[in-house]
Formats: C-alpha cells, structure tokens, sequence
C-alpha cells in the first residue's frame, strides 16, 4: 500500500504521467550487475572482458544484457541466481540496481584521482568507482553506520580492490581532516526511498512527510561538509535514491545558496542512454521508472569553482601518518612472497608503504594520506598476519590477485567443486606442497594450502555457507 500523501504529491509532480508511473508498481522490477574490471584470470582476461564480450564464456548467466549508462552493467535474466553463483563470492560481479550505476558514471573518475564515496555503505559504487580507479590513485569509502561499514569493508574485500580505505566516520569528522582533499566526490546521499517502493518495501513502510524534511535536513548537512573536501576545480556528484523535490532539486539549490563557489554542469542524458531525464532544476537529471529499465533516482554534478592551490597536495590538517613497518617486521612476508608470489607482486611499489595494526599487515595506497585518530577498518589491502616465523596470507590478498601472480594454481573447474570448497571442505590434490590459490573459471576465490595430496581449505570461516 502506497502512502495516500506520496501519491497526492506525485499526481501533482507527473500530470499526464502519473498512470504510466502508478503501473510500474505492479511490474518486476529490473535485475542487474556490474562484472569486474578488476579481476584477471590465467589468460589475462578481466572479468568484464570475460563475460560480458563473449556469450559462450557466460557459465554464470542465461544471458546478459547492458545497462546502456553504465560501462560492465548488465541486466540478467529473472531465471538466472548470481547471488548463490561462486563466481559472486569470487567478486566476479556485483549486484547492483541498474539505476544506481548511473551516479557513479557522472562522476567520470580516472585512473589516479583522489576519490571519496561519503556515503559508502553497501557499497556498490565505491566498487564501481575502484573499477574507474583501476588501481591507481586513492579511493575513501565512509559509512557512518558502524555495521553497514563492516558490510562496505567486506564489499571492498571481495571485489578486490587494492587502492581503498573504508572508514566510520562522521561526514564532519572527515571534513575536519580531509580539507580541500579530494578531486572527485560521489554524494550518495542517504533519503527517504522513493524510488526504492517497488523494491524495498520497508522504505514504504517508513516514509512519511516529516521523515522527508528530515533527510533533507542531513543532506544539507552533508553537502556542506563535501564541499569543505572538494579541491577547487573538483567534481562533486549528488543523488538520492527519492523522488521528493524537497531532497532533489530543493537540495541543490539550498546548497548553490549558500556555496557560490559551486555551479552545475549540465548532464547529457540522452548521449548517457538515460532518455527524456531532465530535473525539475536546470542540468539536473531524474530516472524515471516508466521511462528507463530502472528504479527512481536524482542526480546533479556540482563544479567547484577555482584552480587548486600552487603547492596543493591534499594532506590532512593533522600531518599525522602511522608508524613506518621496519624491514625486519616484514621478513616473513617477504620469504612468503619469494616462495609463492611471481616477481614484485605484493611489494610496495611507486610510493605505498607497508601499515601493521597488531599482527595484521596492510599496504596502504601511494596518495592515502595519515589516518591517525579516525575510525578506519581497512586501511588499504589487507595482506595478512604476521605471525611468528610465519606470515599467513589474507583471504583480500587472495581476491586482489590473479592466477598469473601465483606459482602454485589450483582451477576448480565446476560449480560443484566450487560450492565445496566455500563450504570448507578439503579435497584430495597433487603437486608440491605450498599455498595455492583457488580459482573458479580461471578466477582467484581464495587459499588453499597442499601438503600429503591433501589441500586443506582457507577459505574463512566466517564467509562459510551451506549452498
């Protein structure tokens, strides 16, 4: 049931549109993913490359067919389950609403910007953007809630993206130490659903006129402590996932009040694929449900006038780093990377430093400024622990890396095998004894250590499902 003030207030909004909008409630809403550009297999291929170019390559799906506003998104057939595929736990893909591409895409990100996704959690355009990142450059992924933050740092993990931190912070806190930092930054604001009814029916559940005001409050709030981050001559994007005004194009222009630094740049949405999707205020665009293979979005990209500063390199008001890992801290996970790892994977090169928090070791990326006093849960790619006379690998390194990186591979070659081994069975194997990485369709899902034609299974216990 539709709340009777959501639909006054449409009828007003859309006119003549309003039936062809009243409709799409009763239809299935449209299933999509994003495949990896991150992954490589044996052959070099990305996962993107893999599937998304050649049908008989596509194992995981009946059939794929592209979002046309975002690069790797593809819409999959209602028959198809990716999320219980291994190739999902692989991070072969992400499951994304395909207009929730779309904020990502206009944020147009390059490889070594400095990027931050405020917003972060569950975290389908951070892996988004660490896909345009390519490795290079410096991505902060924020969540303010503390176990939607574990789920974005897992997210992160799983996709495996080398060049991110995840922090639980406060958007203030950030801004108090991040100031004229970034170069790019995605606004994902949090909103009152909207255009999230057809498929999440508590954001219906809890909608009312105050909740509105409401995030529109928070929005206001969290644009002004963006704009503190954004560097002159930066690229800020604003969306929501609501069809109120008030949290649309109300916040944009509250925001142009009070930041005259800042000024929209208008968004090409027919060249984007997004159809008839102007807003209600000029350069603005609105995904439209009856309009686009999608659900309700907004979205405005923000200019910040000026040119960055002579001298500029975006450190953190504090100038606080952390402790330097000494050489012989790292003895033991240089022996693992001479004994398993193929020329300089795993080193720090090109500026990134080695960071150990207890016995974790982490490589933080080249541009990751000093973190010291803020909630960090990721500080980079997690390497794995430095234990005594041992390093033991972490399931994130296992997922940043590709067959190709390894000396030992072992390809389960079915579903079946596959499934096995994330439910942490061990299996019968030959060959010499060592660390393995465990592949499925030539992909990287995690270790497993041989020893006695016995290949005992690392997979963590944590992530453990019976399938």
């Amino acid at each position: 049931m539709l709340p009777e003030a959501f639909l006054e207030r449409m009828r007003q909004m859309l006119g003549g549109e309003y039936d062809a909008f009243l409709q799409t409630f009763g239809q299935d809403r449209y299933q999509a993913l994003r495949l990896n550009a991150l992954k490589r297999n044996a052959e070099g291929k990305t996962a993107a490359q893999a599937y998304g170019c050649e049908k008989e390559t596509q194992t995981c799906f009946a059939s794929l067919t592209p979002v046309p506003w975002a690069e790797n998104g593809y819409y999959y057939d209602s028959a198809d389950q990716p999320g219980k595929h291994p190739c999902h736990e692989a991070g072969i893909y992400y499951i994304q609403e395909p207009s929730a591409m779309a904020p990502a895409e206009l944020l147009q990100v390059q490889p070594g910007d400095r990027v931050l996704d405020l917003c972060a959690a569950p975290g389908g355009k951070s892996t988004q953007l660490a896909a345009k990142l390519n490795g290079e450059g410096f991505l902060l992924c924020n969540e303010i809630h503390p176990s939607r933050a574990k789920i974005l740092s897992e997210n992160v993990e799983r996709m495996g993206i080398r060049n991110a931190c995840v922090t639980n912070e406060t958007p203030a806190r950030l801004a108090e130490n991040f100031w004229c930092f970034f170069n790019k930054i995605l606004v994902d604001a949090p909103c009152s659903g909207e255009g999230m009814f057809r498929k999440n029916e508590t954001a219906c559940e809890e909608w009312s006129p105050e909740n509105v005001r409401l995030c529109a409050e928070r929005q206001d709030e969290i644009l002004d402590c963006a704009a503190k981050m954004l560097r002159p001559g930066g690229r800020l994007v604003y969306s929501t996932c609501t069809f109120a005004e008030e949290e649309d194009e109300g916040s944009i222009r509250r925001f142009l009040e009070r930041h005259s630094e800042f000024k929209v740049t208008a968004v090409d949405g027919a060249a984007m694929g997004l159809g008839d999707c102007e807003g209600n205020f000029p350069g603005t665009v609105r995904l439209w449900p009856h309009k686009i293979k999608g659900e309700g979005h907004f979205a405005a990209v923000l200019i910040k006038a000026g040119d960055t500063p002579e001298g500029w390199n975006g450190s953190i008001s504090s100038g606080e780093t952390e402790k330097t890992v000494s050489e012989k801290e790292l003895e033991e996970y240089f022996a693992f990377c001479r004994e398993n790892l193929k020329g300089t994977t795993g080193q720090a090169m090109d500026g990134a430093r080695y960071i150990r928090f207890g016995d974790n070791l982490y490589l933080a990326p080249k541009d990751m400024p000093g973190l010291k006093g803020l909630k960090v849960l990721r500080p980079g790619l997690h390497l794995g622990e430095i234990k005594k006379n041992r390093f033991e690998p972490s399931h994130a390194l296992a997922l940043a890396l590709s067959p190709e990186d390894t000396v030992h591979v072992w390809n389960l070659r079915s579903e079946e095998l596959a499934t096995a081994y994330l439910n942490g069975l061990t299996f019968s194997a030959e060959g010499e004894k060592g660390w393995y990485l465990i592949c499925v369709d030539g992909f990287s899902l995690g270790w497993g250590k041989l020893a006695g034609g016995i290949m005992k299974n690392h997979y963590p216990k944590g992530l453990r499902v019976n399938r």
